[in-house]
C-alpha cells in the first residue's frame, strides 16, 4: 500500500497530495518534505508549485491526482 501525504493550503484549490517513498517512516518523510520545501523557498522567493514539485520528484516524492470531496464536520 502506498503512503500518501497531504500538503494543506489556505486556498483549497492549492491542496496537494504526494506519494512518499516506501522506505521512509512518517516522521522522516514529514521532516524531509519540510526541508525540501524550505530549500525551494529560500533559493527562489518567487517560487511556484512547479518548482516545489520538481524538487520533491527529485527525491522520489511524487504528486498524485485527487478529487477534493465534501467538507466533513
Amino acid at each position: 500500500m502506498s503512503k500518501l501525504m497531504v500538503l494543506p493550503a489556505r486556498d483549497i484549490k492549492e491542496i496537494r497530495l504526494i506519494q512518499i517513498p516506501e522506505d521512509l517512516g512518517e516522521h522522516e518523510a514529514y521532516r524531509h518534505v519540510v526541508g525540501l520545501i524550505a530549500q525551494v523557498e529560500e533559493n527562489n522567493p518567487d517560487y511556484k508549485w512547479d518548482d516545489i514539485v520538481a524538487e520533491l520528484e527529485d527525491h522520489q516524492f511524487n504528486p498524485v491526482g485527487f478529487i477534493l470531496g465534501p467538507h466533513l464536520d
